[in-house]
């Protein structure tokens, strides 16, 4: 099938699809739907995986992961396959996939941090980056168990790595680049109270287990 030329319509649509594929909270549907509980109301009351690895344990935790990341896959595949062949429209939904996930419509605009919708659009946008700064996560939550320190440096590595192909490399996908910087300091922030807690020493650490007080 032939990529269709983008006018202003179907690339506002493939934003639109893209927002609300985002916006889908799989952490707090999971929990609602199969522990008849609300993920924002244990541990640190966000929807993403992490949150729910620690509540529901591992194999809940690795199903949102992989949901999650699907709907950022899952929005630039049909916006570069259906609805728009330009670079800045494909850029914008693969945005719009991200902020859904940070601001869904469904939760009152609150939602988790991104980091997992961000490596599914990633997949179908710099996948050779993406593979990288994984290994980069993998590595770093290895050796220091804080999840959070493995996808701020991943994040980090993945706006260089991005810099390289795009810029050294003359790829010339500029749209792609200021998307990734734009994503990786929303990253950053959403990562704010991490942070702090990694200063004063109380951030958690990583554990397959389920978390017992969650019971």
């Amino acid at each position: 099938m032939t990529t269709p030329t983008c006018s202003f319509q179907p690339g506002i649509l493939a934003i639109v699809i893209a927002y609300l594929l985002g916006s889908i909270p799989t952490g707090w549907l999971v929990g609602k739907l199969f522990f008849g509980k609300d993920i924002r109301q244990s541990g640190s009351g966000n929807i993403g995986a992490t949150n729910a690895l620690r509540t529901y344990g591992s194999g809940v935790g690795f199903g949102v992961l992989i949901f999650d990341m699907l709907k950022g896959l899952v929005a630039v595949f049909i916006a570069r396959k259906y609805l728009c062949a330009d670079q800045n429209f494909i850029a914008a939904a693969a945005l719009f996939a991200i902020l859904g996930h940070v601001f869904p419509v469904w939760l009152g605009f609150k939602g988790g941090k991104g980091v997992a919708t961000a490596a599914g659009v990633f997949a179908g946008m710099s996948p050779l980056p993406l593979v990288i700064s994984l290994i980069v996560f993998v590595i770093i939550v290895f050796i220091t168990r804080y999840i959070s320190v493995g996808s701020l440096l991943a994040a980090v590595c993945f706006h260089f790595t991005t810099v390289f192909q795009q810029v050294i490399l003359n790829t010339g996908n500029f749209a792609l680049l200021f998307l990734v910087t734009l994503v990786v300091l929303m990253i950053i922030f959403k990562h704010s109270a991490n942070l702090e807690r990694l200063l004063l020493g109380r951030e958690n650490r990583f554990s397959f287990k389920r978390n017992k007080d969650q019971n």
